[in-house]
């Protein structure tokens, strides 16, 4: 999934695949994936002022996810 860089200190890159609806976040930790998660939300997250205090908010948590690259 081609991934987007976002000014973040944690957050690396952001990618989305609106057809199977999975958000791919590239945290300096490793890669995780979201699954289920609305075009809306993912355009609201690439238009948040702080792209780190959107995911805690309205991503993490709230979705199912896993951690698909980095250290396992």
């Amino acid at each position: 999934m081609q991934r987007t860089p976002v000014k973040s200190s944690n957050i690396r890159a952001v990618g989305y695949d609106a057809a199977t609806q999975t958000l791919e976040v590239e945290f300096g930790s490793g890669v995780y994936q979201y699954q289920g998660v609305p075009p809306e939300k993912h355009a609201k997250l690439m238009g948040a002022e702080s792209v780190g205090k959107f995911i805690r908010a309205e991503i993490r948590g709230k979705f199912d996810s896993r951690k698909v690259g980095g250290d396992q």
